[in-house]
């Protein structure tokens, strides 16, 4: 009989009390268990207590994930308010809704160009060579004449930036000319968009080393940006040669002495398929 109420007494010591033990020892939550009440419930407030701290950690990682654009999360956020990530210039970290962000700070513009394109690796040698001649520490001629990589510097307007498909020939892709014009230079001397369009077209088979070259002026517009005073115009156009037929999307426009030139272009075989990709990056350049 005491053995048996022993065994009883025991059992009810177990179900009256429960006790949770950390690792370190310290015991975490003591229940109360009532014998008319379900697991369930008596589970309640330490399954609260977990759904709180899982959310925190799921927030925190988030974060994480969200900061290093992990797998791809914050360009896909991003991409649910594309224009509220692009006019805060988002997309220069992060590419948004398939694009990213190129901006010249010195030379002031911006567009944006497909994610997946990278940058001209040629013209990359070439602005570290021009950097190298800026820095050189050689002494000027005793004579005062000019020295032989001044001579042999050229007045060839090459690219800023431009941006390609990889492993491209470069017969698809984006690239932005800065050339310097006097400070009362006005593309509207030449008319509307239609004129300055067969103006651009003249420039293209006017030169006597291509008589082969043929262009033709598809589409003008005039974009108008009232806040910084600047027209931009641009124009659709097809350039055609024995070797080559290309389709060209191109944006010109002039301040402060400088006249700008993107071109987007596309081999009129695969215009089909880029034409959407130029229209955007024509769409979005802008001096800043």
């Amino acid at each position: 009989m005491a053995l048996k109420r022993h065994c009883l007494t025991s059992k009810q010591t177990f179900h009256h009390k429960l006790h949770l033990i950390r690792p370190s020892g310290r015991r975490m939550r003591v229940l109360a268990a009532q014998p008319d009440r379900s697991p369930a419930e008596q589970f309640a407030p330490l399954a609260s207590t977990f759904q709180r701290r899982l959310l925190v950690g799921i927030g925190s990682a988030s974060l994480v994930a969200v900061g290093a654009n992990f797998i791809g999360i914050t360009s896909f956020v991003l991409g649910l308010l594309p224009e509220t990530g692009r006019s805060l210039k988002l997309d220069v970290l992060y590419p948004i809704g398939g694009y990213s962000r190129c901006i010249d700070v010195n030379l002031g513009f911006e567009f944006i160009y497909p994610a997946t394109w990278v940058g001209d690796q040629t013209l990359l040698y070439r602005a570290a060579g021009r950097a190298e001649q800026e820095r050189s520490l050689d002494l000027p001629p005793l004579d005062g004449s000019k020295s032989s990589k001044n001579r042999r510097k050229k007045d060839i307007n090459e690219p800023a930036v431009a941006f390609g498909p990889p492993g491209s020939t470069s017969e698809l892709n984006v690239s932005v000319i800065v050339s310097p014009i006097p400070l009362d230079f006005r593309i509207e001397a030449y008319g509307g968009p239609k004129e300055v369009g067969q103006a651009v077209i003249r420039s293209i088979t006017g030169s006597a080393r291509r008589p082969d070259l043929k262009a033709e002026l598809i589409d003008s517009n005039l974009r108008q940006d009232t806040a910084t005073n600047v027209n931009y115009y641009e124009l659709e156009f097809r350039v055609q040669s024995p070797s080559f037929q290309r389709h060209n999307v191109a944006v010109c426009c002039a301040k402060s002495g400088r006249l700008y030139t993107l071109n987007a272009q596309a081999p009129e075989s695969h215009w089909p398929k880029s034409k959407k990709d130029l229209y955007t990056i024509a769409s979005s350049f802008s001096i800043t």
